[in-house]
């Protein structure tokens, strides 16, 4: 198992639940054991949540794994069947399973300059909360999720914010234009500053930031950066090795690679998507817990499984007191219709079509409402 967050664990998990009575070896490059992601820019970036709670091992669980932290993956040799090591070591195994995940987007030119961030993992957390706690002018660079969660966060503790996106719409990609605007002005209804439309052109600062350069000529004065423009997955180290690359592990539908006794999950793993027809990669906290299990009945068969259709992949987000849940694909969509509250409430439930089919919902602050139009969703897409 390479790769020792949700992923892993969930394919260790199923392993171990499919019948694997094997030698299994979880290498991870953090030191930390599986622990989730999710509160890192919410309630663990807040104060609310300590690191015991991040847990993702239920306490007296055994899996009865070798656990190799604080080893990074530089190889795969699928001759000698071994993933190669930083310190040398090598790990030779009869099936592999690819969990590497993704790693956080940098500014160029933002190196070694203090007070800027990246968010993606726990040490990643632990430092930008300290940092919080000092308070003062935040710039946000990037209005997706994790960027509106960290902007939610630091306007609950005080902070004077800015985000900066540089597409016209924030989250118009995974929400469409449409709803993507109602759920940016939560920015909006709180005070928040929002500049949509203009890329940043660079930081200022000689050992620490002290400003956020715009394309258009602005200087926004920070003393603290985050920056939060999306992920790319974790396989270079997989170069040469003779596996499919393309946006991360190129897949089947269920989780085989181009190589025998090779399958991947989670965030580094690019399925294909049998409904649609063509490969999707899905870094959703659902799909890291969900599809390892076919995955690993691949593995195990040694082959081809018959996949089931996939469930539309899942998402939810907590920004400024508001529950944000998605389901399925905006993209698939030629209409989106509200079907319950308003926008102007920020109280949406919102389905979108295709056809007059739905491929997708979107939930803000209705709960009920969504978990029951995402069951429809799901039997819809099956």
């Amino acid at each position: 198992m390479v790769g020792a967050s949700l992923a892993g664990l969930s394919a260790a998990r199923s392993l171990r639940k499919q019948g694997f009575d094997g030698r299994l070896v979880v290498i991870g490059d953090e030191l930390h054991r599986p622990y989730d992601r999710p509160p890192l820019s919410k309630e663990f970036l807040a104060g609310a949540l300590g690191e015991a709670e991040l847990a993702l091992e239920a306490e007296g669980e055994d899996l009865a794994a070798q656990w190799l932290l604080g080893a990074r993956a530089t190889g795969l040799d699928h001759v000698a069947r071994a993933v190669r090591l930083a310190d040398g070591r090598e790990v030779r195994a009869d099936g592999f399973v690819i969990a590497t995940g993704a790693v956080a987007r940098t500014l160029p030119g933002s190196a070694g300059l203090a007070g800027v961030h990246t968010l993606r993992t726990l040490d990643d957390a632990r430092a930008l909360r300290d940092e919080l706690a000092r308070g003062g002018r935040l710039v946000v660079i990037g209005g997706g999720f994790i960027g509106a969660e960290v902007a939610s966060t630091a306007y609950a503790l005080g902070l004077d914010v800015t985000v900066v996106e540089a597409a016209p719409t924030p989250l118009a990609g995974p929400l469409g234009a449409a709803m993507g605007a109602v759920v940016s002005g939560l920015h909006a209804d709180h005070g928040v500053r929002l500049l949509c439309g203009v890329g940043v052109k660079g930081l200022s600062g000689e050992s620490r930031v002290d400003a956020v350069l715009l394309e258009d000529g602005r200087s926004l004065p920070a003393d603290l950066v985050v920056v939060g423009v999306g992920a790319h997955p974790c396989v270079g180290w997989l170069e040469g090795s003779g596996i499919a690359l393309d946006n991360g592990v190129k897949c089947g539908a269920d989780g085989r690679t181009s190589l025998a006794g090779v399958v991947a999950v989670g965030d580094c793993a690019n399925w294909y998507d049998p409904r649609a027809g063509h490969h999707r990669r899905v870094e959703h906290w659902t799909g890291a817990r969900e599809r390892p299990e076919a995955a690993v009945a691949t593995l195990l068969a040694g082959g081809a499984v018959e996949p089931g259709v996939p469930r539309p992949p899942y998402f939810w987000s907590d920004q400024y007191g508001v529950r944000i849940q998605f389901a399925g694909h905006a993209a698939e969509a030629d209409s989106v219709t509200v079907e319950a509250g308003t926008a102007d409430d920020r109280d949406v439930l919102a389905v979108y079509r295709r056809d007059g089919r739905p491929v997708a919902v979107l939930g803000m602050n209705q709960p009920r409402l969504f978990m029951r139009a995402r069951k429809q969703l799901a039997a819809a897409v099956s």
